[in-house]
């Protein structure tokens, strides 16, 4: 199966290979090589997920404000 990536970086996953994770939400991206892995994040796994955000030095206000620029790139690339 092929996944495209978009201009915005993003890739959506066939859905027969979602279908294999129901439930997850989150997954851990890795880059080996010149492999992309990811690997599901599950129930109670998140707060390894938060470990490791805070290990990189990003704050909850980081998040917030990528989202934000996610949100007015996507508005002015759609006109």
């Amino acid at each position: 199966m092929i996944a495209k990536k978009t201009s915005k970086n993003q890739l959506t996953l066939p859905k027969k290979i979602a279908d294999c994770f129901p439930g997850v939400e989150y997954f851990d991206v890795r880059a080996d090589e010149s492999r992309i892995t990811l690997v599901p994040v599950r129930a109670g796994q998140i707060e390894q997920v938060q470990a490791r955000l805070k290990k990189l030095g990003v704050s909850k206000r980081d998040v917030k404000d990528a989202v934000a620029w996610a949100r007015r790139s996507g508005r002015s690339s759609a006109r």
